[in-house]
């Protein structure tokens, strides 16, 4: 295979420096597709050209329209620029956790007086300590249950412990809190257990076995048997699962084991945790890899993204295959001491090394297999629509409409769009309802509306070049099916729109969800599919996701409205107290219902304003 640059990439590579830095690829529209770090940026850039061994490498030299660079001090620096450009732009053929959700953490509140220990998608409060990030929020979930009955820490809600009624709760009977609302336990005693759950979350796992040994025995020198037999009970609960999970004698110390198996554009990173010989956790992320990269760049690029968001390192990490030693040096600039990559030869690390990488193999098999499974299904589900409405190609692009009129306000349509029988939200498109000026719902109207500025669109898009900056993929699309959410009114609605659509081919059905019945043009006796049939449940999901996305885009116009009437008219109240006031009430109506005493308690809210607002709000008679 062979790479192809344009003369400006050419002429731009005959300037670049032969030092140590970072270098950005762009495409012909400046978005960046790439970014890597070299010893000698000339050198490395140049190679991308000489070698391109896959499909993806080819790929990602065909599209590069620019070549930026930055030079750097040193390599470690290189590797921390290249993480933070990574990390901003989330180029394509770099590698990347497949998953846009967020990873779960355990976040810690060290900034109230009596720390809360919970799980988390999100991670921005400087105050907070997190542990992270996992890839099994079930398994997050299990480890706090397990540490809430070991430490007994707060599970309620807000900066201050306990409830109004100035009483424990449950919690505290069932022995999941020390009460601290009612100072059954001092703050010392409580930061005791808090310190308890960061030890054992940072692996600290012989400390808090002799920690409570030592808390069992005074007990019971104290003659305190209830309690010496609870910290019994912490000390075995604790010790069974060390022993369920112990994988190597724990002279082994604090190691991280990195595996990573690859497949085309799929891989799989596994990290075995272990600390004093007990496998603390096991993480498994698939990656994107569309530059086909490879072992050792997927490695490398995975450690680097994975413990620039962990919340420790350990002093070594063990990998498949030799990486840039460089990356040792930049993390043991983070951990404060020095971070040993190495590859294991045998013995206990070795085995555990190789245990991750049977399960990154196992669990890309089992991601193939899913995936197989589910193109099939869609094929299948795809094969079915097709004969059950008389098409006559496979419907492999599908729009559905619905509107959402909740309360008659704010009335808004939605387009979602299913290719190949999977969601393609980059189609998706919303519209505002112009026609409802008086604030009396018309659903045919509006769904007339909507199709006849659907095809509007088709039309004006035909007169665009696919480079014009008012181009819409989408709307430029012509669709095989047309779903309409609702009965025979909304489809005759419908179809008088989209005549030219119809001329062209394209199938306009409607699915009324009562006993799910498709309506056709033309044909007095609706469609009823067996609900167990692949064919019926593709329709349901399209229609359900019309829905969602419909009502979703409502109630955020909805709540908008609402709190630009009552809040931001508010005297003392700007946009930082207001989305402090959202945060604690959840919605504007349950901040119209609060008490005086509620507003008191809004952190960040001072008491006087609270009371100002409250008065203000009653006497107004909002």
């Amino acid at each position: 295979m062979a790479g192809h640059q344009s003369p400006r990439v050419q002429e731009q590579r005959k300037h670049l420096p032969d030092g140590p830095g970072v270098y950005l690829f762009h495409d012909d529209k400046g978005k960046v597709i790439y970014v890597g770090k070299a010893k000698s940026i000339k050198k490395r850039v140049g190679s991308h050209f000489s070698n391109p061994v896959t499909r993806g490498a080819v790929e990602m030299t065909d599209s590069i329209d620019t070549v930026e660079y930055l030079l750097v001090a040193s390599e470690s620096e290189a590797l921390l620029v290249e993480q933070n450009f990574i990390k901003q732009y989330q180029p394509r053929f770099n590698i990347r956790l497949r998953d846009d959700k967020s990873y779960p953490f355990i976040a810690i509140s060290m900034d109230e007086e009596y720390p809360r220990v919970y799980f988390t998608r999100e991670r921005h409060r400087r105050s907070r300590m997190y542990f992270g990030p996992y890839s099994n929020a079930k398994r997050v979930r299990g480890t706090l249950d397990l540490l809430g009955k070991v430490f007994q820490f707060r599970s309620c809600q807000g900066p201050e412990p306990g409830r109004r009624t100035g009483s424990p709760c449950l919690d505290y009977y069932i022995k999941r809190c020390g009460a601290p609302c009612v100072e059954y336990i001092s703050r010392d005693g409580y930061m005791d257990s808090i310190n308890g759950v960061i030890a054992f979350l940072s692996g600290r796992y012989r400390e808090i076995e002799r920690d409570l040994e030592e808390k069992m025995h005074e007990a019971a020198r104290n003659q305190e048997y209830e309690q010496a037999a609870l910290e019994r009970n912490r000390l075995n609960a604790v010790k069974s699962l060390l022993e369920r999970q112990r994988v190597a004698n724990e002279s082994i110390g604090n190691v991280d084991a990195v595996a990573v198996a690859l497949h085309g554009t799929d891989a799989n990173a596994q990290v075995f945790q272990v600390r004093d010989g007990v496998l603390s956790d096991r993480q498994s992320f698939y990656l994107a890899n569309e530059g086909e990269r490879e072992l050792d760049e997927v490695v490398e690029e995975f450690v680097l993204q994975y413990y620039a968001e962990a919340m420790s390192i350990p002093p070594q990490i063990l990998v498949q295959t030799p990486i840039d030693p460089s990356l040792g040096d930049a993390l043991g600039e983070r951990r404060g001491t020095r971070v040993e990559i190495r590859v294991p030869e045998r013995g206990d690390k070795r085995r555990i090394l190789d245990l991750a990488e049977r399960n990154a193999k196992l669990a890309l098999d089992q991601e193939k297999l899913k995936t197989e499974r589910g193109r099939q299904q869609r094929v299948d589900a795809l094969d079915g629509l097709q004969a059950a409405l008389d098409l006559d190609a496979l419907p492999l692009r599908i729009e559905c409409y619905d509107i959402s009129n909740l309360m008659g306000t704010h009335q808004v349509a939605s387009m979602v769009v299913f290719e190949g029988g999977a969601p393609k939200k980059s189609d998706y498109r919303r519209f505002r309802i112009r026609g409802n000026e008086e604030g009396v719902p018309d659903d045919f109207a509006a769904m007339a509306e909507v199709l006849g500025r659907r095809i509007a669109q088709w039309e004006r898009q035909a007169d665009l070049s696919p480079h014009d900056p008012e181009h819409d993929a989408s709307f430029a699309t012509l669709p095989n099916l047309i779903v309409i959410d609702g009965g025979p009114g909304q489809l005759s609605a419908g179809v008088g729109q989209l005549q030219g659509f119809i001329d062209r081919g394209v199938t306009v059905i409607s699915l009324a969800k009562r006993i799910e019945e498709i309506f056709r043009p033309g044909v007095r006796d609706p469609l009823v599919l067996s609900h167990d049939t692949p064919e019926l449940q593709l329709l349901q999901r399209v229609r359900d996701e019309a829905h969602r996305f419909a009502i979703t885009h409502h109630r955020g116009r909805r709540d908008k409205a609402m709190t630009t009437s009552v809040l931001d008219d508010l005297p003392g109240v700007g946009p930082t107290r207001k989305r402090a006031i959202l945060k604690h009430f959840g919605s504007p109506e349950a901040f119209l219902a609060a008490s005086r005493e509620e507003l008191e308690s809004v952190p960040g809210l001072p008491g006087k304003l609270a009371r100002e607002l409250w008065t203000s709000l009653h006497k107004t008679g909002i």
